[in-house]
């Protein structure tokens, strides 16, 4: 408690110095806690028997002068009135760090001396503003770091080692460390790591103590970095000074040696070098490095030291500078040391490294992404670091590898804009190497590199990122291509049971995949990808991005780049098996030129992949002019600054193979010389010494490894055979002696491996690689947007849903399930976004085969096996969830789900509802009246009946079914488990909701639409003539039914489903032969889309109605099963939609429909209900379909099916439409033009002539009411006309086809047939001649002007004549016999009045007259006395021509004439 009141009294004292109790208190504890610690050390020091007792050497001092300083002190401390912190820190201070730095005290009190300045550090009384803080800070440091003491035993000596380990950490975290020097902080770490290396030989425990105070010491240094400005020698407070430039270190400066020889930090150091393991071999040797010059000094000519001054400023970037590069040191000394025979025990390989790795992942933790402010911390990430993370990334131990992954994550996160071709390398030679085994590495390797691979995916942009930055750059490989590749393979369980691996790689895929699937609700751009042509050659090397960093710039460079990436590999497929058609391919391709050129050329062969290098080689080595300067032109893409010249060669000759002949060998190495020249003529004096010294290294290399030269060129030999080249004079010894031992340690390989497969990282690719980095394209930063997804997913889709799909199968754990189908859906949603229909149809049908429903049922309960099966089920559930998510894109794939539905169906699975549309609710609820709703009918026709309620098709109804299938004798009730299991079964079929694909088709696109219905034609099978199977059946009319469902729940889109539901119909109606369900599905399903479509459709209802022709079709059988209900439904389909038709076609349907009706017994009401409805009133008669209603009406009129009555109303209606055709001649004449109005006066005559013509055959009916009431219907439109004009054409027609015609008909009738036949035919006889006459007056007037008159009246007269003489059942009619004279004299006495029977001059002959009384003497001799009474013949023929009145007469009306003449008319 008391420490704590000790603090919050500091706070006091910098916050509150007015308030003086507090204060003085504060200086009296502070001064109290000094005091104890000088007691503290003066008894350790008495206890010793050198400072117990008093000096008796006569000299002056009777005491030690440490023990003075520490009682001088004790004296002081109570002394003082002033703050703290304005007090010397080295007044309180000095004598401690006086014992510490003094080499006659020992271990102990050294060890209580550092405990003391602990804690007076822990009290924070010294901070930034405390006097004299700085030289304070400096002393102390340098008195710790060069802290001597005598050993006097192991477990004292390491008790001080820890303080002093615990001091250094204390000032580092002290808020005064900021006064430390950047020298300061450089010794702190040094002498920190140099306990580190002593504490190998001493106890685990000083171990791990100085190992985490050298990661305290790291991370506290590095957490500033962030806080530093953007300078070189920045400072942690920002205090600034002069800015100086410069890179490197000076090692003088950096870590100061301070050994010293007796119980220093360094005690036995010599003996503990011989005597350690290996592991500290290592650490030791790194720890004497660090007093050489040879460490940090980088690649020499690069480094420029940080000058003193700036190494004694306060401490920022440079002490983190040499403090970093002192950490990859120590990587390189580890790989520099040992790697000898003995580099095999793992600790030696794991121990220093591991350290080292995790003390560079903490710096590079803290300082995050403010590395890349300072560019030597950054270059020395870049290049020192990367380079030896490549190395141990291939390290046989997990650990470290582990590490390296870690590191290099860490990077990627906070600074890969500046590691571009570092990760590439790093993916290329190490992941992929490692993560399969068929370049050696084991499975422990394997595994590690594959989570490292599976955390990197897990970064949302990082496969965007390397697709757009890697396998978009022709110059990069294809790192996202391979790493998906790889992620699928090893998902891939060939021939063993799924492993970890197998589920890691898995959750790699899934998690790139399902980054996809999240980037496509942030928004498509460009969902609609452009696809990339070039129109005409540029130069593609040189193709650049306007900016980087706008994505409507890169993007679509970054598409074009990889387009032109492809065509390369396809051009380098095509030079590999021709060189020359190879050329011509990418010239046709506009990636050169047409017109080829060097540079062009050269190019290609320089930055595409896969080509043959042997072929390269011949054509760069070949004679030919244009081959010549191709070369010149590859050599010059090469960049060999400051590169050795076997590193320049190594480079150059790994592009291709090397030729074999002298002069090839020739050409090539002078262009590659005249380069190397042109760019590092350091110590060479011209091209030639570079020509000769590269061809002596290639004899060299051939010499020193090839096995069949024996003797070996020594160094010495090298050497003298390259004297004199240099321009007449020789090469440095040692720059000779350097190439000798390069190419003698690693061979140049003149015959390069061929394109496939990782490389490994040399060191020479290492240097050429720093020099591309320097140039390669900016790194391109995606952001959280769909920008490449389309493309990519068009590359890994098939092998991911490959690799899903098998894991599917293998796996047998429901999480493993789980990961799986959220693959799936990720991949549907993808491939719905992106329109990638191929995709999504393989995705299901690779998902159907998982539902087991499609496999032939081998199980006995497939519904309880299903129930069993969660693989099943969550498939199943999979399968309907994409089908209405994502139907949009479904093509092909809907026939596997049609499957898997029928399946469902067989089974007895499927909700009722499934095949029912929207609108049947509405549709029973509002028919009901009108006989029995079709929709239920068809259902009970064909389900089973299961002894159980309506709700037996549904799912429960099913249920006692499946469990007594088959089964005479009944079984024992379902177990537990089986009711279980059906009750998942049902859940799961709830969760598909597979009626909404059905009802929720009306928002389906029109292609996956049109393949829906494709599919569910092509499930339906082919109609069979003759037995199909019960079950075959079964499946049809579901399919129908659905068919027909989704046709009424897109009548908005008729037109493009109605070709192929009318052609299936049709093949139905036309194949079958007897009743069945499926021909009555057909056909009332047909019906019932007319009747729902009519409305809806008015341009297509022609074609709708066509259709119903289908029902004329339908074989006698079927026609007479159904003819009722077909009638109903067509009758409900006139009152519903009459006024929408308005075609004779579609009317000519409707009619030839109801026609037949008139003779089917059970049909014939509701078919004359029909047509009463069309034409009662003339309600819907309309021109177009007149004629037929009347043809309609004919045929219920001589129907003996029903009633008579029903005959007679049909004639009624018959004669009704008169009244119709008055109105339209009535109406048309006003409205219309005049030819307009001809051609409808026209069209009424025919339709008036048609109805007769239809009255005329009726009267000649069997049944006599209806004969009769037929004749009167017939002297009713022939007599009630007057609405309408008929031409006198017409008229004389209707006497020949209609009158006459009929009443030579019925007279034949009357004497051919028996009186059983027809009864009462003088009745008739009576009827059919009274109505010759009356329309023969009534038209008399128009007629008489005829040329032809002559003609119909004596066709007039010779019909009475017969009926006269007819004879009825053998004997003369007497009512005829009376009738017809009475007739006949009044249709004389209205011709005499009219005028047009009169005796004319006999100049020409009067044949009328002559004629009419020829004929007239053969019915009744008396006539024409008793017409004509008082004329003789002759008279009468002088008289006629003068005759004043017969001009009028001929239009007086018939009512004017007198009552005796009307009445014949009768």
């Amino acid at each position: 408690m008391g420490r704590l009141k000790l603090q919050s009294g500091i706070k006091a004292i910098e916050e509150e110095p007015e308030e003086f109790d507090v204060a003085s208190s504060t200086k009296a504890t502070l001064a109290c806690m000094i005091n104890s610690e000088i007691g503290a050390v003066l008894a350790v020091m008495r206890r010793n028997v050198r400072w117990g007792g008093r000096y008796m050497s006569g000299d002056d001092q009777m005491e030690h002068s440490l023990i003075q300083s520490l009682k001088a002190l004790r004296k002081q401390i109570f002394l003082w009135q002033h703050h703290w912190h304005t007090i010397n820190p080295l007044v309180y201070l000095q004598p401690f760090l006086d014992v510490i730095r003094s080499d006659e005290t020992g271990a102990p009190i050294t060890g209580v001396a550092l405990s003391s300045v602990f804690k007076i550090l822990a009290l924070d009384v010294i901070d930034q503003n405390t006097v004299n803080v700085e030289d304070a800070m400096h002393l102390l440091v340098d008195a710790i770091t060069s802290c001597r003491f005598e050993v006097t035993d192991p477990a004292s000596e390491e008790v001080v080692l820890m303080k002093i380990l615990q001091v250094l950490l204390a000032c580092m975290k002290s808020k005064a460390s900021i006064m430390l020097s950047n020298q300061h902080v450089c010794t702190i770490v040094n002498t920190c790591f140099r306990i580190v290396h002593q504490a190998g030989s001493k106890g685990e425990l000083l171990q791990r103590i100085a190992r985490h105070t050298m990661h305290e010491l790291v991370r506290c240094i590095f957490s500033h970095l962030p806080d530093v400005d953007n300078s070189e020698r920045a400072l942690v407070n920002g205090i600034n000074t002069t800015n100086r430039e410069g890179a490197g270190l000076n090692n003088e400066y950096a870590f100061g040696n301070r050994q010293l020889e007796n119980g220093s930090i360094n005690s036995e150091y010599d003996a503990q070098q011989l005597s350690m393991n290996l592991a500290n071999a290592s650490v030791g040797q790194a720890a004497a490095g660090l007093d050489e010059d040879t460490i940090g000094s980088g690649t020499g000519k690069e480094t420029v030291p940080y000058d003193l001054r700036l190494m004694t400023e306060p401490y920022g970037v440079p002490c983190m500078v040499e403090i970093f590069h002192f950490l990859c040191s120590l990587l390189t000394v580890v790989e520099n040391v040992g790697m000898t025979a003995r580099s095999n025990t793992l600790a030696y390989d794991e121990d220093v490294p591991l350290f080292a790795l995790g003390l560079i992942n903490s710096a590079i933790e803290l300082g995050g992404s403010s590395i890349r402010q300072h560019p030597r911390l950054l270059s020395l990430i870049q290049d020192e670091l990367f380079r030896n993370l490549m190395q141990f990334g291939l390290s046989m131990s997990p650990l470290i590898l582990s590490m390296v992954c870690s590191i290099v994550l860490n990077l990627y996160h906070h600074l890969r804009t500046e590691l571009k071709l570092q990760l590439e390398a790093f993916f290329s030679c190490v992941i992929l190497r490692l993560a399969q085994s068929r370049y050696g590495a084991s499975y422990q390797q394997q595994e590690v590199a594959m989570e490292a691979l599976v955390d990197f995916c897990r970064q949302k942009t990082f496969m965007v990122e390397m697709y757009a930055n890697l396998d978009c750059d022709i110059t990069c490989s294809n790192i996202f291509e391979d790493l998906s590749n790889l992620l699928s393979k090893s998902a891939f369980p060939v021939n063993c049971p799924l492993s970890s691996m197998h589920i890691l790689a898995l959750d790699g895929l899934i998690a790139v995949i399902q980054g996809m699937a999240e980037r496509v609700g942030n928004g498509l751009i460009g969902s609609e990808h452009m696809p990339v042509s070039l129109e005409e050659y540029t130069p593609f090397w040189m193709v650049k991005c306007d900016n980087y960093s706008d994505p409507n710039h890169w993007v679509p460079f970054v598409r074009r780049r990889k387009y032109i990436k492809r065509r390369l590999m396809i051009g380098a497929d095509h030079f590999n098996r021709d060189p020359k058609k190879g050329l011509e391919f990418l010239q046709g391709t506009h990636l050169l030129p047409d017109k080829l050129d060097p540079q062009s050329v050269a190019c290609f062969f320089r930055y595409t992949a896969g080509l043959d290098k042997n072929l390269v080689g011949d054509f760069l080595g070949n004679h030919d002019e244009f081959c010549v300067q191709v070369l010149h032109e590859f050599a010059g893409t090469f960049d060999f600054q400051d590169m050795n010249l076997d590193t320049a060669l190594r480079l150059f000759l790994e592009t291709f193979r090397l030729p074999g002949e002298s002069q090839k060998i020739q050409r090539v190495l002078e262009a590659f010389s005249e380069r190397y020249y042109e760019q590092s003529p350091l110590i060479l004096a011209n091209k030639d010494a570079a020509l000769l010294l590269s061809y002596s290294l290639i004899m060299l290399n051939t010499d020193q490894h090839n096995v069949q030269v024996k003797k070996k060129m020594t160094e010495e030999d090298f050497i003298r055979n390259n004297r004199h080249i240099n321009g007449g004079g020789d090469l440095p010894r040692e720059f000779l002696s350097e190439l000798y031992h390069s190419i003698c340690k690693n061979e140049i390989r003149t015959t390069p491996e061929q394109g496939a497969g990782f490389p490994e990282m040399t060191p020479s690719r290492w240097i050429d690689l720093m020099h591309k980095s320097k140039k390669t394209a900016p790194f391109i930063v995606s952001d959280s947007r769909a920008y490449l997804d389309h493309d990519m997913f068009a590359i890994m889709s098939g092998p991911t849903i490959a690799a899903i799909s098998v894991v599917f199968d293998h796996a047998e754990h429901e999480e493993v399930y789980q990961t799986c189908i959220d693959g799936f859906l990720a991949v549907a949603k993808i491939s719905a976004c992106h329109h990638l229909e191929d995709v999504l149809d393989d995705l299901v049908v690779s998902l159907c085969k998982f539902t087991t429903l499609l496999n032939p049922s081998s199980v006995e309960e497939p519904v309880l096996a299903f129930g069993d099966d969660t693989k099943a089920r969550m498939a199943t559930v999979t399968v309907f969830t994409i089908a209405n998510r994502y139907g949009d894109y479904i093509r092909t794939g809907w026939r596997n789900i049609l499957d898997c539905i029928l399946r469902l169906h067989k089974l007895g699975l499927l909700p009722a509802r499934v095949a029912s549309d929207a609108a049947d609710e509405s549709e029973l609820s509002a028919d009901t009246g009108h006989g029995k709703p079709l929709t239920n009918s068809l259902s009970s026709a064909h389900m089973p009946s299961m002894g159980t309620p309506r709700r037996s098709s549904g799912l429960m109804g099913r249920f006692s079914q499946l469990l007594s299938l088959d089964t005479e004798e009944p079984r024992s009730q379902p177990t537990e488990q089986q009711l279980a299991a059906h009750q998942r079964t049902l859940q799961t079929i709830q969760k598909c909701h597979i009626d909404s694909i059905f009802t929720e088709s009306k928002f389906l696109q029109a292609e996956s639409l049109l393949q829906l219905a494709r599919a569910l034609i092509w499930a339906a099978g082919r109609p069979q003539k003759g037995n199909s199977s019960p079950e075959d059946e079964d499946t049809a009319v579901f399919c129908l039914e659905l068919l027909i469902a989704i046709t009424l729940n897109n009548r908005d889109r008729i037109v493009l489903l109605w070709q192929g539901v009318y052609e299936h119909i049709a093949n139905i109606v036309q194949s079958t032969v007897m009743p069945c369900a499926l021909v009555e599905k057909a056909v009332f399903g047909l019906l019932r889309i007319c009747q729902r479509l009519l409305p809806y459709k008015e341009n297509l209802a022609d074609e709708l109605l066509r259709s119903l022709q289908l029902v004329l079709k339908l074989d006698a059988r079927v026609a007479d099963a159904y003819c009722e209900q077909i009638t109903q439904e067509v009758t409900r389909l006139v009152k519903a939609n009459a006024s929408h038709i308005r075609s004779q076609l579609g009317w000519r349907t409707i009619t030839s429909l109801l026609s037949i009706t008139a003779r089917h017994p059970e049909a014939s009401e509701a078919g004359f209900d029909a047509l009463l409805f069309i034409m009662k009133d003339g309600a819907h008669l309309l021109p177009a379909n007149y004629v037929l209603c009347m043809d309609a009406s004919r045929q219920f009129a001589e129907s003996r099916v029903g009633q008579a009555e029903r005959s007679v109303r049909a004639l009624d209606l018959m004669s009704g439409s008169v009244d119709c055709l008055a109105q339209w001649a009535s109406v048309d004449k006003e409205t219309m033009g005049e030819e307009e109005a001809a051609r409808m006066s026209q069209d009424v005559g025919e339709m008036w002539l048609r109805l007769v013509q239809g009255l005329r055959k009726v009267c000649l009916d069997q049944r006599e009411e209806v004969r009769n009431h037929a004749l009167s219907s017939l002297q009713k439109c022939l007599t009630g006309v007057e609405g309408i004009s008929l031409p006198h054409g017409l008229w004389l027609q209707c006497f020949d086809m209609v009158i006459f015609t009929m009443l030579d008909d019925l007279l034949e009738i009357a004497q051919g047939h028996s009186q059983k036949d027809y009864r009462n035919m003088e009745g008739t006889l009576v009827l059919a001649m009274k109505l010759l006459p009356k329309v023969f007056l009534q038209l008399l007037p128009d007629l008489s002007q005829l040329t032809t008159f002559c003609k119909l009246w004596l066709g007039v007269l010779s019909r009475m004549e017969k009926y006269i003489k007819v004879k009825v059942r053998g004997k003369k009619s007497e009512k005829l016999q009376e009738l017809v004279p009475d007739l006949l004299k009044n249709t004389l006495l209205v011709m005499k009045i009219r005028g047009v029977l009169v005796q004319r001059s006999a100049l020409g002959g009067d044949s009328l007259w002559e004629l009419t009384w020829l004929h007239v003497n053969n019915i009744a001799p008396s006539l024409q006395s008793e017409v004509f009474p008082d004329q003789n013949l002759e008279q009468s023929t002088d008289v006629a021509g003068g005759d004043p009145v017969s001009d009028e007469t001929g239009h007086v009306p018939l009512a004017e004439t007198p009552p005796e003449v009307a009445a014949g008319g009768g």
